[in-house]
């Protein structure tokens, strides 16, 4: 799955300060020289407990409490993940689980999972591990799960069927609210309950039924004119199963998911493995026994 946006404008650089670097004293004085650095410079009495200090290194304040702390978008594919096993776990009745127990199940390392539950910072107890109910809270929190988003699914082929039936959605959040296409014989038939409208209703319907993600399973010749369609609607997110490229607003995140390119890398790691146990089959009546290795008679 690849993350596509729209063009962002370069942020400008922030504004230097002019300044004059150095150490503080007493205003209207000159910097005293010392031919020794670091060495002490001595001080009339009158002047030490009210001379300030030396110059510290400046520590960049903390970000305000409100900010959203960036999350690599990586991370954040994996939260889902821990959050779909952690959900697991609460219905089997588990309550606390461990760093390493959570990285097996979610097949991560547990100090790449360490490192991105404090992203969102849950830091576990030592010795006990990560309260399950509190981090499913923090991980739902992170990934604005806490309110539904209504999805629109464009294309009621084979796989918007799938999409429009697929009962899964509305119980993690993402009821689907729209279903459009242009087959006339499909338009005001219900699928999975919502009935389907033309695609030259989609910015109204959306916009009526507060649509927030848009999902586009339509051939790729109209993949396109959907998509300036939904965002015409006030859609904000669009998941592209079509095999094109879409523009959109900066304001527009796009999630390109593209089954043929995810067979053709599977493809390769298949062809690799393949290529890894000719080569080393090939090798085998040429090759000795490797130092240390236990030959059986």
């Amino acid at each position: 799955m690849v993350a596509q946006r729209g063009r962002r404008n370069g942020s400008p650089g922030a504004p230097t300060t002019p300044g004059t670097p150095g150490t503080r004293g007493t205003p209207g004085a000159p910097a005293s020289a010392n031919p020794r650095r670091g060495a002490p410079v001595p001080r009339r009495a009158s002047e030490l407990d009210t001379a300030p200090t030396d110059e510290l290194p400046v520590v960049a304040p903390p970000a305000a409490s409100g900010a959203a702390r960036a999350i690599p978008e990586a991370a954040v594919a994996r939260l889902a993940v821990y959050l779909r096993v952690l959900s697991a776990m609460a219905e089997q009745g588990s309550t606390t689980v461990s760093s390493e127990e959570l990285s097996a199940v979610a097949g991560v390392n547990s100090a790449k999972l360490r490192k991105d539950l404090s992203y969102i910072g849950s830091y576990g107890t030592r010795g006990v591990g990560y309260d399950v109910a509190v981090l499913v809270g923090q991980i739902e929190r992170t990934l604005g799960l806490t309110r539904q988003h209504k999805v629109a699914v464009v294309g009621i082929g084979n796989l918007g069927h799938a999409l429009a039936n697929y009962g899964g959605f509305p119980g993690r959040g993402f009821p689907v609210e729209a279903l459009f296409d242009i087959d006339p014989d499909l338009v005001g038939v219900p699928v999975g309950g919502v009935p389907v409208s033309h695609l030259d209703d989609i910015p109204s319907v959306c916009a009526q039924r507060g649509i927030s993600i848009g999902v586009v399973a339509t051939p790729p010749t109209a993949a396109q004119l959907v998509c300036d369609r939904l965002v015409a609607g006030g859609v904000q997110c669009i998941l592209n199963f079509a095999p094109a490229v879409l523009q959109v607003p900066e304001h527009v995140e796009v999630r390109k998911v593209d089954l043929a390119v995810e067979l053709q890398i599977l493809s390769f790691h298949v062809a690799r493995r393949a290529d890894g146990e000719g080569d080393g089959q090939a090798a085998a009546p040429n090759a000795g026994p490797a130092e240390g290795a236990v030959v059986s008679s």
